[in-house]
């Protein structure tokens, strides 16, 4: 188990993790739980702009850079490539674009979120054991 703890956490956000020190032991956690009351919002507004007529790319774009952001200060990779195509079609006018790549970023951070999901339920099993091997 700690093997797969390991991989996961060399895979997601090793940066992010080092600075998580015995003084707040869960900054990482709650730097996630912070992405995800942000994102959450960023995705109902995205959502709430892509169904207005005309399509207004300019806030969608705005929408999308603070979520590629926060992404890209989680490690999330994925979401950010995704977020960073949706940004063209922005600047392009492009709606069926912004639409159909929206709906990745979307699999992408649901994806995301079942990985950190696991990652803390693993990093909860292992406990401060983790901890003392973790890299400097």
């Amino acid at each position: 188990m700690q093997r797969q703890l390991a991989n996961m956490k060399q895979s997601l956000f090793d940066q992010l993790e080092e600075l998580q020190d015995d003084a707040n032991p869960n900054f990482v956690e709650e730097v996630v739980t912070l992405y995800y009351r942000d994102s959450a919002r960023l995705v109902q507004n995205i959502d709430k702009a892509l169904e207005k007529n005309p399509v207004d790319f300019v806030k969608l774009d705005s929408y999308m850079h603070q979520f590629k952001g926060s992404s890209s200060s989680i490690g999330a990779k994925k979401v950010k490539i995704e977020c960073t195509q949706f940004r063209e079609y922005c600047r392009v006018g492009n709606g069926e674009g912004c639409k159909k790549t929206f709906q990745q970023v979307k699999r992408e951070y649901a994806t995301l979120r079942k990985k950190l999901e696991a990652y803390f339920q693993f990093a909860r099993q292992v406990g401060p054991v983790e901890k003392a091997c973790r890299r400097k």
